[in-house]
């Protein structure tokens, strides 16, 4: 039994999300046929998060475990040639059994990209928002999470979790020409955070809520305080760090 790790980009925007469902097409759905052809027997694909439907990744991990001759190489040609063009796998290697794509993941990186003019091009990519924004401000509410906090104001409100806890470590807005780019780094995601997040900031942006009532919105650890969720097509899972 061999376990490999896999690196995988992905357009989510034809897809229910990473986890296999009932109906609908999803990322691991097509990982998996994939490589049944190519091993000849039924695979689970790991993921390190699961994305929602419209959520991109550039970099989301997974691990596999397979009886195969095949070599690390082989899988990443093999998989790519039966691979629908709306999925790519970047690298796969070959490690330890002990290897889990989730919990042994130390941090996670998404990045949101924000339009301030319509656009037809990145239109499936990043939110157009047709509001003058005060980037500044929304900066203030970015470097307000950093640390460890109970995010429960930016779950989604139906979740299993029990854990509302995640350690952020950056959390910042860049302006690149007329884009506004959201990076964010944490141990761990919640269901829906960082949508909730962006949206909320997008909020205090616009001047619908106070800059000041972002830390009451935090610590209130009620998800009905907080700003919309921004779309899902503006995000992306960039990296996972092991």
């Amino acid at each position: 039994m061999k376990t490999f790790k896999l690196v995988i980009e992905y357009d989510g925007t034809d897809f229910v999300g990473w986890q296999v469902q009932p109906n609908g097409r999803s990322v691991q759905g097509v990982l998996q046929a994939a490589l049944a052809q190519l091993t000849g027997s039924n695979v689970s694909v790991v993921g390190a998060g699961r994305t929602d439907a419209g959520v991109h990744a550039r970099g989301q991990v997974a691990h596999i475990r397979v009886e195969t001759a095949l070599d690390a190489e082989a899988i990443l040609h093999g998989l790519n040639s039966l691979l629908p063009e709306d999925v790519v796998v970047h690298d796969v290697v070959q490690v330890d059994n002990t290897f889990h794509a989730r919990y042994s993941a130390r941090e996670r990186t998404y990045r949101y990209i924000i339009v301030r003019h319509r656009t037809a091009i990145d239109r499936r990519i990043a939110w157009y928002v047709k509001y003058r924004l005060n980037v500044e401000l929304m900066q203030k509410a970015a470097s307000m999470i950093l640390g460890v906090h109970d995010f429960r104001s930016f779950a989604a409100a139906k979740t299993e979790t029990k854990n509302f806890h995640c350690t952020v470590t950056y959390s910042e807005w860049t302006e690149v020409e007329d884009k506004l780019v959201y990076e964010i780094r944490s141990n761990r995601f919640l269901h829906g955070m960082v949508r909730a997040l962006v949206g909320t900031m997008v909020d205090i942006g616009r001047g619908h809520i106070a800059l000041e009532e972002f830390p009451r919105i935090l610590e209130s650890r009620n998800r009905s305080r907080a700003g919309i969720s921004a779309p899902s097509h503006g995000l992306v899972l960039e990296s996972v760090r092991y």
